[in-house]
């Protein structure tokens, strides 16, 4: 880590996150947070990207949560939220994260703060994730959002490589994804397309390959997820089952709950490791696929579990649009001006 430290490509990256990104003003109030399990190395760079934009950035590192979301409420001190409550701009690096739990929404409430949900960036992906422009991708991630934005209601097919074969409708999307932080809000690091299923509508099977359910960890074997509306079953996985079972019921209210959230990675420099969930997810045909309550049903909230799946197929209205992880739709390709393979 010694040596992450001192590299200039990390100091730039940080830069690229925190002053293009998230549009951070050296005048406003920063609040970084970050766990005792976390990569310091992040929580180094952004410092001094921060000071070196003219800040004061005030840093605090907790014992890492044993939950996320508002499981994670009996865990967080009141002086954390006097802290981030008086914050601009909130960059959250802890995993579990503090998104979801009451001391964020309180924070939210607020109108004010613009909160950076980064989970478990390390140094290695936030150079991949950072260490470029975002102009390279982003015009692509905005066709993707504008055409899934105008497909609601339209059946959704999502196959992968090794059996997930699962259809829904398509709901409204829940956010957007703007080039540049600027407003209050909650933000997620950009390179990918969330897409939002009717919850009861979506049916059959997802096989997935890393689970993040107490901790976040690649499967020696997959776990197949069968759902019929809820979650009706889950197989496979070894011991990683079990956790993940007993975090489905936890997040669910004593009960195995819904599909929140499909997405569709396209993000060109993220890399599949197994050891981190926001660069893993983020490759393009990977899927980060929530799994519990969504925060607008009573219990919900950002303590769901999630998974990753790879290679995956997106059929939309009965196009493919994602043939194993290569986005093909032609609207899509000649909105970001690159020319199909």
């Amino acid at each position: 880590m010694a040596n992450d430290r001192l590299r200039p490509e990390l100091f730039s990256a940080a830069q690229a996150f925190l002053v293009d990104y998230l549009n951070y003003k050296g005048s406003e109030q920063l609040v970084i947070t970050g766990d005792t399990a976390g990569d310091q190395a992040v929580i180094e760079a952004l410092n001094a990207a921060a000071i070196a934009a003219g800040g004061r950035p005030l840093v605090i590192i907790i014992p890492q949560l044993p939950y996320q979301g508002k499981l994670a409420d009996p865990y967080l001190q009141p002086a954390l939220g006097a802290a981030v409550n008086m914050a601009d701009l909130w960059v959250d690096v802890t995993f579990p994260y503090i998104a979801g739990s009451d001391l964020h929404a309180a924070c939210m409430k607020q109108n004010r703060t613009r909160y950076m949900l980064a989970s478990d960036m390390n140094a290695d992906a936030l150079l991949r994730l950072f260490g470029s422009s975002m102009d390279e991708y982003f015009p692509l991630q905005d066709a993707l959002d504008r055409k899934l934005a105008a497909a609601v209601g339209k059946t959704v097919r999502i196959t992968s490589a090794l059996g997930t074969d699962v259809s829904f409708t398509l709901g409204k999307p829940h956010s957007t994804r703007p080039r540049r932080a600027e407003k209050p809000g909650m933000y997620t690091i950009p390179g990918s397309c969330s897409l939002n299923p009717e919850l009861e509508s979506v049916k059959g099977r997802i096989v997935v390959e890393t689970v993040f359910h107490e901790y976040y960890t690649p499967l020696k074997e997959p776990i197949t997820i069968e759902v019929d509306g809820r979650i009706q079953r889950v197989s496979g996985g070894g011991a990683e089952r079990a956790i993940l079972e007993r975090a489905l019921i936890r997040a669910g209210g004593g009960q195995y709950g819904y599909i929140i959230h499909f997405t569709q990675g396209l993000h060109p420099h993220a890399r599949f490791t197994g050891r981190c969930f926001v660069d893993d997810m983020r490759v393009s045909g990977c899927d980060a696929v929530g799994m519990g309550l969504p925060w607008w049903v009573p219990g919900g909230g950002e303590n769901h579990p999630d998974a990753v799946m790879t290679m995956q197929s997106v059929w939309l209205d009965g196009a493919l649009i994602v043939d194993q992880g290569n986005i093909v739709d032609a609207a899509t390709i000649a909105a970001q001006k690159i020319k199909a393979a």
